[in-house]
């Protein structure tokens, strides 16, 4: 299918609203703030990176050197990180679904499982991914070897932090769950997740049904043949 990407206005509701994702529809975590946003039917501005766009890689870049994406703009405030944009949006632009709990001690065990699935799921992912692309001082089969290594004791530890969930932190869909989406998505086609862990598989799979990420995986779709490591031709 076409790789090009064009900006869309999402959800426009509310002509003050003024947010402005910058990203791209396969990345992990564009995808993480995608389904915050489409949680909560937060009108947004997506301005993609590709070709057509040169002018969106030129301002995300004018905004944010680090090069890291995605970029929300919201008015004068440009805010970056995934975590931070999403709770930029809790504070800012709060809807329905609230995806950090009001009591501090839930709202930190949210915060802990979210950095659980940035820091040892999709960093972990990430190495295979890098040294598939060269842009580690491993080659590509030794990547993908660390890669499944880390995975591994990732899946067995959720797998007991998982009994008697729905969700990552109980019965309430959160910003962790925004994170864990990408991140097993992403993770289980790098190493899969066996049939030793029923109950992560099984909530991959209630995150795949979730309408957020389900949308976000359908816009992501055409642009499977660019993973690195094959995607494989499923979910």
């Amino acid at each position: 299918g076409s790789t090009t990407c064009n900006s869309q206005v999402v959800n426009l509701g509310d002509s003050r609203m003024s947010l402005a994702l910058y990203g791209h529809p396969f990345s992990s975590y564009t995808q993480k703030v995608l389904v915050a946003l489409y949680e909560n039917g937060t009108a947004f501005e997506f301005r993609c990176f590709g070709p057509d766009t040169p002018e969106h890689t030129a301002e995300w870049l004018r905004r944010w050197p680090l090069r890291r994406f995605p970029l929300l703009v919201d008015g004068d405030r440009d805010v970056v990180e995934a975590s931070i944009i999403i709770e930029h949006l809790h504070l800012a632009h709060p809807g329905p679904v609230r995806l950090l709990p009001d009591d501090p001690r839930a709202a930190l065990d949210v915060r802990f499982l979210d950095r659980f699935f940035d820091l040892h799921v999709m960093d972990a992912m990430q190495v295979a991914v890098d040294s598939a692309l060269n842009r580690l001082p491993l080659d590509a089969k030794g990547g993908l070897a660390l890669a499944a290594e880390r995975l591994e004791r990732a899946y067995a530890w959720l797998e007991g932090r998982l009994d008697g969930r729905t969700w990552a932190c109980g019965e309430h869909f959160t910003m962790a769950d925004c994170a864990a989406a990408p991140s097993l998505f992403y993770a289980d086609w790098t190493h899969r997740i066996s049939d030793a862990y029923p109950r992560l598989r099984a909530y991959r799979s209630r995150l795949l049904a979730r309408p957020s990420f389900a949308r976000a995986v359908e816009e992501a779709r055409p642009y499977r043949p660019l993973f690195p490591l094959g995607a494989p031709d499923r979910d």
